[in-house]
Order: C-alpha cells, then structure tokens, then sequence
C-alpha cells in the first residue's frame, strides 16, 4: 500500500466545501441532540506527541515492534487521508517538531474500529482534529504508524485548508492569518520556535547575572525614553490623555535610583512611525540597566548575550542571513562615527567640512525643504552621512561608539571628548539592533538637555521628547553611575532565524484592516 496522498482533485467552490462541512457539522448536533456523542468532545487526553514516539521507537525493527506492543494515544489535526476499501491511511500533525515534522501516520481498518467509525472516518476532512488509539508499529515501506483501535472527531473544520500540494502562496494571508500558516508551513512553526526559546535564553541569561526582571506601564502621562511619534488614547477615569510606550527607560531608571541595582524588562514597544521589512509599530525590546557598569562593561556584555541568544536558537555561532555569513564567535568591531566613516568610505579630511557634507547629502537625494541641511550642526551632518553610506556595510558585528550630544538626550556626556556622549549602537547585517549608554545621571544636566528636546518639539520636530518633571526628580534624589542598553528582539529574531522580513517573526505583525 502506499503510504503517500493521491493527486489532488480538481478545485471545488469554497463556499460549497464550507457549506458541506456545516452540514455534517449539523448531523452531529442532531446526533448529540438525540443522545448520542458530544459534536466537541473535550475529555481526550493524549499520552504521545509524534516525535515521542519518533524517539522511543523509530529505530525498532518491525519485529521488535510487535514483542513490545506499545500502545498510544495521540491526537491532531487530520492533514493527509487515502480512503480504501476496508483499510485507510491519514496522517495527524500535532505541536512537536523533530525528525516526524509534528506527523504521526494512523493505519485505520474497519474490523478494528468498527463498521460506524469506519463509516464516519471516511466523511471526516482534511483539518480536521481526530483523536486515535492503538498499537505503535511500521508499514512495509518502513514508516512509523499507529494501528488503531479507536477513533474519534474532536473539532469539526469548517473552512477547507489550503491546497495540500502548494500551501499559501500568498504572502500578507500568511501574516493576516498566522494560524493557517502555522498549520501548513513546519519552517514558520520552527521559526517561531525557535522565537521563543531564544526570548526564554535571554530571561535565563539576565537572571543568572543577578538582574531582576520588572514590569513597567505601558500607558504613559509622558511619552519618553525615545526619540519617536507616539500613539495617542484617553483614559477615561482620569479624564486625561495616555500615551502609549514608546520606550520603559525612564521608569526603569527610576528602579535603580529606588536602589534596585540590575533591572530588565522585555517589552512591548509602540511608536506611531512607518511600516517596512524592519519595523513595525508595534515591536518588542529587552532593556536591562546595571549599576556602576559604564557603555564599554554595555558592550561586552551585550556581546555575550547575543552569542548567548545564537546558540540556544540554534546551537552555532556561525550563521548565514540570506545568503551571507555572520560570525558571531569573533570580538565584535568597536569604532566611533568618524572611524567608521573612515573606514568605509573615501571621505577623508573632508567629514569635517560642513559645506563638502551637506553637498555629498544632497547628493545622494536629500532636500533643505525635509532635512533642513543649511540648520545643522556639524555634528548632525556626520551622523546623517554615516546613515547614508556607511550603516548597510556593517554586515559583521560592529559597535558604532560617540554619538553626538545633540541626538542623545538621555545619553551621559564624555569626559575627555567635547560634544560626544558615553553611547553605543550594535550593527549587524546593515541593521542597528541595539542602543546602549552611560545614563545621564546629572540631573541639572538632564533637565538642560530636556528643555532643547521641548525646543525642538516647538519647532516642529515631533519625535522630539517631552519635559519629564518627575523623571528629573528622581534624578535629583540621586542615581549612581549606571549603564543601560536596550535590544531590539524582533530584529535579533530575524537574525537568529534568517528571516528577511520583520513580519516574519511576529505572530501577528500590523496590517491595514482588511476591507
């Protein structure tokens, strides 16, 4: 017998289908109604996954098989059928992964299940949830299965699955309707996985170097911690407007002036700013803050903890993303705005010219109208060309060190280096994936460096912060040294599962409604 689908029929209506399964969905209800079984039974319980039974028994003969016996219960969603005459072939799909891929094949005859079973299985339908029972052994093509005993319909699929032989072609219903390409596509259910365990690492990683994981709003009076647009709401007990996160630094850094000396948070983040293979509004980050550690303890640490979340994603240190190679074992480059300039391009002498900056800027297609080249310091135009022409070179690791003043408001200032502040961000393939810094923990200095953030906001920069007046309070009572970091998961996410869109390692990623 083979063990391997048909070929698929033609192509029926889909309403049709769907009409065709509430029918039998309704002669179940007449049947639970006249006394008989519950149309949704909920009192099955598995003993096996299919990669249990993979590992127990995929390298017993068929022979030892049968001197064990070994009985199972397992349970899933009805993903292949091949109907015959007195004997049948399907093959359920359950939650684990492995070598079986999540499917066990369940060998169904009519004198073992009985005649009204028989009859009943063979009306059953694709995504279906069927429950079985029996006896664990290998067909003579050499495949584990289970000879059952018993049967049973669990859950009633009402909406045909997908064509078996090319799934969803259709990229935006893979993201609208996650839970079909779940069911169909074993690499998204790996990747989100492989998702989870990572986000597990990173917790176990925290812990074991004494930081406290903590919880902070995320509806917000002030909006802060960020540069960026955020998302509006009323509250109406309060009567007063909210904001929702765009960043929990400021209340985490309130914790360590509370005394608690390592914090973190893994954190959902909103900022009201545009949609593409990297972003999306809403996003997630861990932030960890320690006390009496500086950006250069950050950046070691942090490079240790992304090799941390490499190998409990996937076991290697080495990766590929798509197509090119990461190492992740080598010390990550540390180089400041200028050497990175340096480095990558031919500029020369010439990044500290203003005038040669702001015409190589419009060069490469930047306006006075939306970038305002003629107001900007010197500064600011060098962090605009390293955005430009270096940031998508930085493929291997890359520390990006000394960031100007002006665009750090959060940022402590260097001591031996005028106008550039204590900060890092990590490149990784052409990408930032993390943002860390001495904190300012001066707070006249703080308050000085909100008052321009309120400055800009009057003139129009809507990413510009607001004047936080308790946050400065807190400062004022006193925060000790402190280095913080914040990482972007999604983005490490993509990395870790070489996934080229950051829709593809969100479950649910924002989409416009549906019309």
């Amino acid at each position: 017998m083979s063990d391997h689908p048909t070929a698929a029929p033609a192509p029926q209506d889909e309403n049709q289908l769907i009409q065709e399964r509430r029918e039998k969905l309704k002669a179940l209800r007449q049947i639970q109604a006249d006394g008989g079984a519950v149309a949704f039974p909920n009192d099955f319980k598995p003993s096996h996954k299919a990669e249990q039974l993979f590992d127990h028994y995929q390298h017993k003969s068929t022979e030892e098989l049968a001197t064990i016996n070994a009985h199972a219960k397992v349970a899933g969603r009805m993903m292949l059928k091949r109907v015959m005459g007195k004997a049948s072939f399907c093959t359920l799909q359950d939650a684990s992964f492995g070598s079986s891929a999540g499917r066990i094949q369940i060998y169904v005859k009519r004198e073992d299940v009985g005649e009204e079973v028989y009859a009943s299985f063979k009306h059953w339908d694709l995504g279906d949830i069927v429950a079985a029972e029996g006896v664990v052994f290998k067909t003579k093509t050499g495949e584990l299965s289970l000879h059952a005993s018993k049967m049973r319909l669990l859950t009633k699929s009402l909406r045909p699955m997908p064509d078996k032989f090319h799934g969803i072609n259709d990229q935006e219903v893979k993201y609208r309707q996650r839970y079909i390409d779940l069911m169909t596509d074993e690499d998204t259910r790996r990747r989100f996985v492989a998702r989870s365990k990572a986000v597990s690492g990173l917790r176990e990683f925290m812990v074991q170097h004494g930081f406290l994981e903590v919880e902070t709003p995320m509806l917000h009076p002030i909006p802060g911690g960020a540069n960026a647009k955020p998302f509006t709401t009323h509250h109406n007990a309060l009567d007063q407007q909210m904001f929702l996160r765009i960043a929990p630094e400021l209340y985490l850094k309130r914790l360590v002036v509370g005394g608690f000396d390592r914090v973190f948070e893994i954190n959902r983040n909103f900022r009201n700013e545009g949609i593409s293979v990297r972003h999306n509004p809403e996003f997630t980050m861990m932030e960890f803050y320690a006390a009496y550690w500086n950006y250069q303890d950050l950046m070691t640490f942090t490079e240790e903890l992304v090799r941390d979340a490499a190998i409990k994603a996937g076991d290697s240190l080495l990766l590929t993303y798509q197509g090119k190679e990461v190492d992740l074992s080598q010390p990550f480059d540390r180089l400041t705005i200028l050497e990175a300039i340096a480095k990558y391009t031919d500029a020369g002498d010439n990044v500290n010219d203003a005038v040669w900056l702001t015409n190589a800027l419009r060069k490469l297609g930047m306006t006075e109208a939306k970038h305002q080249l003629s107001t900007r310091s010197l500064a600011s135009l060098q962090v605009m060309y390293f955005e430009e022409m270096v940031e998508e070179k930085l493929w291997q690791p890359t520390f990006i060190c000394e960031h100007p003043i002006e665009i750090s408001p959060l940022a402590r200032a260097s001591d031996t280096k005028p106008g550039v502040t204590e900060r890092f961000e990590l490149y990784i393939t052409g990408r930032e994936f993390g943002n860390g810094f001495s904190e300012l923990n001066d707070a006249e200095d703080q308050a000085a460096r909100f008052h321009s953030q309120v400055a800009a906001k009057d003139n129009g920069d809507d990413e510009a912060m607001y004047f936080d007046h308790d946050f400065v309070r807190a400062l004022e009572y006193g925060m000790p040294p402190t280095g913080g970091c914040g990482i972007g998961i999604d983005r490490l996410m993509m990395l870790l599962t070489d996934s080229a869109s950051i829709r593809d390692i969100i479950l649910f990623p924002a989409l416009r409604r549906e019309s």
